[in-house]
């Protein structure tokens, strides 16, 4: 792109609602958008946005979504100068970077090598280490049961197993004996190997009713990084968010200054550049956190931020990616009211979460003073069976959290989805609990209620 400046036209490589989402905001920038589509997705909502669309092949993810070459062909094909990769499928795959790289294109994300430093689990916790960032008692990489069985016995039990080269709940198993580790450590590795191409595992003390919080940051080409406070998502299902939030409820206000510069020290320590999360497990007994793991992309949940910090983190990715400076200093950055946001998603809560593709015959998406609905869906489109099901998200922003919370039972009043099944029941339900009124919930609570 030569000197810093805007792209001039980007590649969505990615599909539903954060392709709406990221084309939207190209959209807002005079960037022409470039969409690519898989055939089921042929009529999808964010082709029928987009100012161009490239088709990349079979309805299979790894034949389209998930295939570097063919969305480096499809770039090229555009005229792009720049791919935007959303979340999920290929953002933070550093071969996609590295490919666009060597055709002369820009990658909105962090560098390749950063995103395999992070990437490794193993690899992120001494980068914490070394920018002096608590984290959890843990080993290095372990290729057999019996390595992490001498380990675990070490820190003491319960402990997770977890995949080296992975995240988003994948490859994680938590054990209670030392009996039961043998077959865990095998079905941690299977699970790893199949989803990363990677068996390798590590060992974490389990932190007990630990709160999951993650600190949003930014970062320059320039050497400027800054965050942008924390989120919520303790509420969790097998270890998939359902429901964020910013501010965290209840957090001190010494802690809150704590998680965010140890996401700086952190994000500056691995020369981070672009939207990413530091995530963090908080015991709330003692206030202590540790570090966790870098998302190297934007967040599903990232709406949350720009509710209540006003900061468009899609705009500012973009900005980045053509090596223009950040525009706030930290200290500029400021935060008003409560967001909370809901993932509405074609699962069946009865049937135990069990997807639900189809056609959607109503999809009437809530309004109104403080409401926002990000999707990628409208009344008539079908979802397909082949990828992620989320429908929207809800989101609600007020000035305070009682604010926030009784927009958002009018808004999930509001929400109608007909045609499939959906988690929208489950998120009304969840309004109503008085754990989460209240803000007394940790990872495991989810589940104790949905159980009870």
């Amino acid at each position: 792109m030569g000197a810093a400046s805007l792209p001039r036209k980007v590649l969505v490589a990615n599909r539903g609602e954060i392709a709406v989402r990221v084309i939207r905001a190209c959209q807002d920038l005079g960037v022409t958008a470039v969409a690519v589509h898989s055939e089921a997705d042929t009529d999808a909502l964010h082709v029928a946005l987009a100012d161009e669309a490239v088709a990349i092949g079979p309805a299979p993810a790894r034949s389209s979504y998930l295939d570097v070459g063919r969305i480096v062909d499809a770039a090229r094909t555009a005229g792009c100068d720049a791919v935007h990769p959303g979340y999920g499928f290929l953002s933070e795959n550093a071969a996609l970077p590295r490919a666009l790289a060597e055709a002369g294109i820009a990658f909105v994300g962090p560098p390749a090598e950063v995103i395999e430093q992070v990437g490794d689990k193993v690899a992120a916790r001494g980068a914490a280490k070394a920018a002096a960032v608590p984290v959890v008692p843990g080993s290095d990489r372990l290729d057999t049961a019996e390595e992490a069985l001498g380990f675990a016995t070490d820190v003491g039990f319960p402990v997770l197993l977890k995949a080296a080269a992975g995240g988003g709940g994948r490859g994680i198993r938590r054990v209670d004996e030392p009996d039961e580790l043998a077959t865990a450590f095998a079905e941690a590795s299977r699970e790893a190997e199949a989803a990363f191409g990677d068996g390798g595992v590590f060992v974490e003390k389990c932190i007990i009713d630990a709160r999951h919080v993650e600190v949003q940051i930014l970062a320059d080409a320039h050497g400027a990084v800054v965050h942008l406070g924390e989120r919520e998502c303790s509420l969790q299902r097998r270890r998939q968010k359902l429901v964020e939030e910013s501010p965290a409820p209840g957090l001190p206000a010494g802690l809150r200054k704590e998680l965010g510069a140890a996401a700086v020290r952190l994000a500056t320590e691995v020369g981070y550049r672009g939207a990413g999360t530091v995530e963090f497990l908080v015991d709330p007994h003692t206030w202590s956190f540790y570090f966790i793991e870098v998302n190297a992309r934007i967040q599903v949940e990232h709406g949350v931020t720009e509710l209540v910090t006003g900061v468009d983190l899609v705009v500012e990715q973009l900005r980045i990616a053509g090596g223009l400076p950040l525009p706030l200093a930290q200290d500029e950055i400021s935060w008003s009211g409560a967001a909370i946001e809901f993932r509405i998603n074609a699962e069946d809560p009865e049937r135990g979460f069990f997807p639900s593709p189809g056609r959607l015959t109503l999809l009437r998406l809530p309004a109104g003073p403080g409401v926002r609905v990000d999707t990628g869906f409208e009344t008539g489109r079908s979802i397909p069976p082949y990828y992620d099901s989320l429908i929207a998200k809800v989101m609600v922003w007020g000035s305070d959290r009682e604010q926030a919370l009784a927009r958002a039972r009018r808004a999930l009043a509001e929400l109608a989805v007909d045609g499939v099944a959906s988690t929208a029941p489950l998120h009304r339900r969840i309004v109503g609990w008085d754990a989460f009124r209240s803000g007394q919930f940790h990872t495991g609570s989810l589940e104790r209620f949905l159980a009870g």
